[in-house]
């Protein structure tokens, strides 16, 4: 099975960020950064993904909106992620 598209919507120097970028490449997986730090169209394109999501990283695996860092980790912790990640 193929795996899923994974975004994830970053601000420059985002703490959090850094920490679910982390986990992603622990897990071996290719995932595309959206840099918002200056908002744009990007930012919008996020704010529509995710339409109450008011701060960053905001994560999404193919049709899944995962949330932030925490919601990532929770998963991860779970043992939920893996097959979140597989598709």
């Amino acid at each position: 099975m193929n795996q899923p598209v994974i975004d994830i919507y970053t601000k420059f120097a985002c703490p959090f960020c850094v920490r679910a970028i982390r986990l992603l490449k622990a897990k071996g997986v290719e995932f595309n950064e959206i840099d918002i730090t200056m908002g744009g169209a990007k930012r919008d394109e996020m704010m529509q993904r995710a339409p109450l999501a008011r701060t960053v990283p905001q994560i999404f695996i193919g049709d899944v909106h995962v949330g932030g860092s925490d919601d990532l980790v929770a998963l991860d912790q779970a043992d939920k992620l893996d097959a979140l990640l597989k598709g």
